[in-house]
Parts: C-alpha cells; sequence; structure tokens
C-alpha cells in the first residue's frame, strides 16, 4: 500500500480549537497540509488561527454547531470556497458525561449521542464527494470507551461505540472506492474535555476526574494519528493504559471489570 503524503491536502478537523484537535491542527499543519478548524462559536477560534498563523501554516476557523445538518453544510462549502476540496474529514468533536446510569436524565443520553455520533454523520455526508472524488480519508476520533466498558460512563461509552460500529461499516463500504477510515482510540488525555463534562442532570461537573495511569499527552496523540494515517492503518489503540484496556477487557473481561470499577468508582462517590 502507497504512503499517504499530506502536503498541500486541505483537512477538516471538527472541535480543532480544542486540546486535542488543536494538536492534530499542529501535527498536520507540519505535513504541509492546508487546515479548516470548525468548532462552536464560543470556542477559542481566534486565538487557534493566531497560533497557527504563528506557525506558518495556511489554515481557516469556521464557527458551527455539527449538530445542526445545515450549518454544517454550510460550512464545508465555506471550506471549498477557501481551499477548493476536501481531502481528509477529522471526526474529532465530541462530549463527555460522568454520571450514573440511574442517575442520569434522557436528554444527556440524547445530547451526547447527539455531538458524538449524529454530529460526525452530519459531517461525514457533507464532504462525501469531495473524499469520493480526491479517495481521501476519514479519521475517527474514538475512544478506549469505544472498545471497552467505562464506569460512570455510559452514554459516553455507547456513543463511542456507536461511531466504531459506524465507520467500520463505512471503511468496509468505501474501501473498494479509494476511501479509507482510520479509526483512533486514546485512553485518558490531558485535554479541555473534562471542562465541558456533563453530570447526569445536564449541567457541568465541577468534581475532578480520576486518573488512570499516566495522562497521555495531546501532541503525542496527534504525532501518532499522522504517522498512522500516512502508513494505512485502519485502527490506533494509544497509551499503555489504553493498549492494556483494550486486551485485558476482551481476554479477562472480569478481571478487567473490578480493575476498572475500582480506578473510577470514586468519581460518582464524590459530592
Amino acid at each position: 500500500m502507497a504512503r499517504r503524503n499530506f502536503r498541500g491536502r486541505t483537512v477538516v478537523i471538527t472541535g480543532g480549537a480544542g486540546g486535542i484537535g488543536r494538536a492534530l491542527a499542529r501535527a498536520f499543519g507540519a505535513a504541509e497540509s492546508k487546515i479548516a478548524i470548525v468548532d462552536l462559536p464560543g470556542s477559542p477560534l481566534v486565538e487557534t488561527r493566531e497560533e497557527l498563523d504563528a506557525l506558518g501554516i495556511e489554515a481557516i476557523v469556521l464557527p458551527c454547531d455539527i449538530t445542526d445538518p445545515e450549518q454544517v453544510a454550510s460550512t464545508m462549502v465555506s471550506v471549498r470556497q477557501a481551499f477548493g476540496s476536501i481531502d481528509v474529514l477529522i471526526n474529532n468533536a465530541g462530549i463527555v458525561h460522568r454520571s450514573a446510569f440511574t442517575e442520569t436524565r434522557p436528554e444527556v443520553f440524547r445530547r451526547v449521542m447527539e455531538v458524538n455520533l449524529f454530529g460526525a454523520i452530519h459531517c461525514t455526508q457533507a464532504c462525501m464527494k469531495d473524499l469520493l472524488r480526491n479517495r481521501g480519508l476519514i479519521i475517527a476520533v474514538s475512544s478506549i470507551a469505544g472498545l471497552a466498558p467505562l464506569y460512570g460512563r455510559s452514554g459516553y461509552a455507547a456513543s463511542k461505540h456507536a461511531m466504531h460500529g459506524l465507520f467500520e461499516s463505512l471503511g468496509a463500504e468505501l474501501a473498494d472506492r479509494g476511501v479509507a477510515v482510520l479509526m483512533v482510540c486514546p485512553s485518558f488525555v490531558e485535554t479541555g474535555l473534562e471542562a465541558t463534562t456533563l453530570g447526569g442532570d445536564g449541567k457541568r461537573v465541577s468534581r475532578p476526574r480520576s486518573k488512570v495511569g499516566k495522562l497521555g499527552n495531546a501532541g503525542d496523540v496527534a504525532a501518532e494519528v499522522v504517522k498512522a494515517a500516512e502508513s494505512g492503518r485502519r485502527r490506533l489503540i494509544l497509551t499503555p493504559v489504553g493498549k492494556t484496556s483494550a486486551v485485558l477487557s476482551r481476554l479477562a473481561p472480569g478481571l478487567y471489570e473490578r480493575l476498572m470499577i475500582r480506578s473510577l468508582r470514586s468519581e460518582l462517590d464524590r459530592g
């Protein structure tokens, strides 16, 4: 399989003003890609553009709520107007909740699915003609929660499992048309995502999350994603904790569950 070269290619990154998103922008920018950052209007879009400008990366920033398919379609038109076409779509935007299933309102589950799953669907459909024409690449940023259970995050895990079902099936459909799909599964990474974590009532959670092992670094994650994308990999599991969890949950699910609960139970016990 020929290695992909991202020089001069247009890369769209949803959630691009956040920790992993911004790191991905820097990493693909260093590979001489043109970067389109898509994120909510209230996110640090201007600061992200200034950072990329200072690094000499050709980039635009576009405010967009990816749960609104009309906004997504309009945003992708703006990307085409700026850069001509779309070669790589990185579905990175996401939201997480931290709450027991029995204490989580239905609207919280719905919100998590709207962002993590349907937002990715809207963006992928809006880019599909470009990706097919350019024999492009879809990168879906999932989580170790898409492969293994995660205590206190049943809705988040459901959304990430759904992403695997969606994008791995889509990859099979598109394989003979030249479009590749890469699933990326980070574990616990130091990003700004926790600042927007929802509780079971839909309000922001103020109590800190538990740390399982050493937190991953967003820059390291992004560098690994670029390497995996260049080499044509289909799945990338990141950090020692993530790799151990993926193997242990499959081969010794009872042991994995006991260790995982022991590490994370206290998150829901705090006031």
